[in-house]
């Protein structure tokens, strides 16, 4: 990790949710300190990391001292900001706050998890938000990186829940293929970027592993469980009475899509080996 020391630890932000759980899983496999940001480093979650090797430490997005007092001697930053829950004006605030935080801690490289396709005019408004955060990081004075991953495999959720009942349901078209990555994937691809800093600074990197269709998906799902699942195209409207964020991302997905040159970032990462789809609904059937 050129540009700070080696052994210097990460700080994850995020650090108990999904996507920033699977950074610091990647990190603890790659054999990298981890400290693992968290409000109460004594919940449950958060002793669930440290007993894998993580130090968690407290710090709250709405607290700049506390993040500041994280990022204290650490060779990196890995910032994972959320608009869910508290909306995107929250997520910008959590951003910006982390930016500052950076800048005033002398952090040696600031690493932003963003979206695939936040550069480009979506309408989606947690794409928006983290495009104005992107934009507010590049007038930074920090050396940076931006990781911006497509949907993860995980949000279907459990694959046995939809194998019990027989059918997938997403507001897509059945042959319109979806980029995606396995979480596990965007954590080594993580750990990998900090052995090559001076090659991706100031870089923005697209990530997917796999380009299945729903049909295809479901196809993948039946023969892992050994049972039909029919694919059914859900009514974008259903999903607009629960988020309308949601409703405007699955739009946006069924018109345009993820535009990740799949190829070129196999070639970057060759060791990674990104899990195809149909690897991992075998893996997450498997048990």
């Amino acid at each position: 990790m050129s540009g700070g020391s080696d052994r210097a630890p990460v700080l994850v932000t995020g650090a108990t949710g999904p996507h920033g759980g699977a950074v610091i899983a990647g990190l603890l496999e790659a054999g990298t300190a981890v400290r693992a940001l968290t409000r109460d480093p004594s919940s449950e979650r958060a002793r669930a990391l440290s007993s894998h090797g993580a130090e968690a430490v407290a710090g709250d997005m709405g607290d700049a001292a506390s993040l500041v007092a994280a990022m204290a001697g650490v060779g990196a930053v890995y910032a994972v900001t959320t608009p869910f829950g508290a909306g995107t004006e929250n997520e910008e605030m959590q951003g910006e706050q982390l930016i500052a935080a950076a800048e005033q801690a002398g952090v040696p490289w600031l690493i932003l998890a963003s979206v695939a396709s936040a550069e480009q005019p979506t309408g989606v408004p947690h794409f928006e938000s983290k495009r104005r955060i992107e934009e507010r990081l590049r007038a930074s004075s920090l050396p940076h990186t931006v990781v911006a991953p497509t949907y993860f495999y995980e949000n279907l959720g459990d694959p046995r829940e939809l194998i019990a009942g027989g059918e997938l349901s997403l507001p897509l078209p059945p042959s319109q293929p979806l980029q995606q990555v396995a979480l596990a994937d965007l954590g080594r691809l993580v750990a990998a970027l900090l052995h090559r800093r001076e090659e991706f600074l100031g870089r923005r990197i697209e990530v997917a592993g796999d380009d299945p269709t729903p049909a295809a998906m479901a196809s993948a799902l039946a023969a892992a469980a050994g049972t039909p699942v029919a694919y059914r195209r859900r009514d974008l409207e259903e999903v607009a009475a629960r988020s309308a964020d949601l409703a405007a991302m699955f739009g946006f997905l069924a018109e345009v899509g993820y535009r990740v040159d799949l190829a070129g970032l196999r070639a970057s990462f060759p060791e990674l080996g990104f899990t195809p789809f149909e690897a991992w609904a075998r893996r997450q059937l498997s048990g």
